[in-house]
């Protein structure tokens, strides 16, 4: 046989068709993970782990009192109640007419409200004695100022401060602005609870002895952020499944602040991350799954 031959060209054929196929991306070895007859395993809706900045809260309930109570008599005593001119529940103006009371040597006197404000009490009656001293004809809480009075816990009221702002919850009347005006130095010894005194702004009628919820805010903490959906607790821990190359990873993941519907993620991730927005338990590590974002879901 002569060394320096030509090749068959059946063989250079082979060759050729050999390379082609070691070359072909789509079927190249170095890919274990890309799908080869199309989109494999269960489709999941995903989104990027990202930048949110939590609101750090305190949450105290308490009762709605008057800031300011101006209590009304007569500057003397033996004074008949001849007329009422103001009753609880109206809104008053400074140096208003209040009363008019007969004096036992004749003649008569108003009774005048010191401050604006509104009546929450008034005890006149027609023909009854007005005392000097005892029971006030009215009680008028000043310039309409109201404020709600919590107890806190001792390991929170370290962290409150004089005009920190807050959110205030009132029973009847809605969702109120407030700031904090008061915090007490000291605590209740049996229940180791300390007073947190909470100013309310707001044009609307508060009622004395309503319920409030106040949610103070004492500062923000900014980070990496996930929807409380994404996040699983069990016995291995607290994770979060994400995806890479098509595949399921589970990353255990250190939480803090909540807020919205989000929660924030202290370790265990980097922005950007593909994380899966509804985690389950039907989801393994490895498993191949179809990623689709959350606005791609919504859509269909």
């Amino acid at each position: 046989m002569n060394p320096f031959a030509s090749p068959h060209p059946s063989r250079i054929l082979l060759a050729a068709l050999l390379c082609l196929f070691l070359a072909s991306p789509a079927l190249a070895a170095d890919e274990p993970d890309a799908p080869k007859d199309g989109p494999k395993g269960a489709s999941v809706t995903v989104l990027k782990a990202a930048k949110f900045c939590f609101p750090n809260i305190v949450d105290v309930s308490g009762l709605v009192i008057p800031r300011e109570e101006t209590m009304v008599r007569p500057d003397r005593p033996g004074l008949k109640v001849a007329e009422i001119m103001a009753d609880a529940g109206d809104t008053v103006s400074a140096g208003q007419a209040l009363a008019r009371l007969n004096l036992p040597e004749g003649g008569s006197v108003q009774v005048t409200s010191p401050v604006a404000g509104l009546i929450a009490n008034s005890t006149a009656v027609i023909g009854a004695i007005a005392s000097g001293r005892g029971e006030a004809l009215f009680s008028i809480i000043a310039r309409n100022e109201f404020d709600m009075v919590g107890m806190v816990p001792t390991e929170y009221l370290a962290r409150l401060a004089v005009n920190q702002t807050a959110r205030v919850k009132i029973i009847g009347a809605g969702d109120v602005d407030g700031k904090v005006r008061r915090v007490a130095p000291t605590v209740e010894p049996n229940t180791q609870l300390g007073r947190v005194i909470i100013g309310l702004t707001t044009n609307r009628k508060l009622l004395v002895n309503s319920s409030g919820r106040a949610m103070i805010k004492i500062g923000q903490s900014c980070g990496l952020s996930v929807p409380l959906t994404a996040v699983l607790y069990g016995s291995a821990g607290t994770v979060v499944q994400v995806v890479r190359r098509g595949r399921v990873e589970t990353k255990r993941v250190e939480v803090g602040l909540m807020d919205g519907g989000q929660i924030e993620i202290k370790e265990g991730l980097t922005e950007g991350d593909i994380v899966v927005a509804r985690a389950g338990a039907l989801l393994r590590e490895g498993d191949p799954v179809r990623p689709v974002t959350a606005a791609a879901a919504a859509g269909n």
